[in-house]
């Protein structure tokens, strides 16, 4: 399934939206470079977090699907490494849960990103 995308009027309200945020972490800085750039960073880290999870919430998952898949990868068979598995989610909007996810070598990931069309 291919992740919903913005059409043009909502592309121009996700715009403005941008413009009111960015006015208001400049307003809330006050001039002062570091704290802006400090705002910017916790509020990009913050929305990070609601998509992805919480990088402890997500090495959690990949200890249980390493579990679940008996350490190999589902798409090979192969046994998985011990660093740089990849959580793979089903559909992206799903978010990283145990039902949406699986647990990829890097090999696979590559291939199936290259499918999916984002490499």
């Amino acid at each position: 399934m291919a992740n919903r995308t913005l059409g043009p009027e909502e592309l121009v309200k996700a715009g403005e939206l941008l413009d009111q945020i960015r006015h208001r972490l400049k307003t809330l800085s006050q001039g002062d470079d570091a704290l802006h750039f400090a705002y910017r960073r916790k509020v990009y880290k913050e929305l990070t977090y609601d998509e992805r999870g919480k990088p402890g919430h997500r090495k959690k998952l990949k200890a249980r699907k390493r579990d679940q898949q008996q350490g190999r990868c589902p798409e090979c068979a192969d046994v998985l490494p011990e660093r740089n598995a990849v959580l793979d989610r089903l559909q992206a909007q799903g978010g990283y849960t145990d039902g949406n996810t699986r647990l990829l070598c890097p090999d696979c990931d590559r291939r199936i990103q290259a499918e999916r069309g984002f490499s």
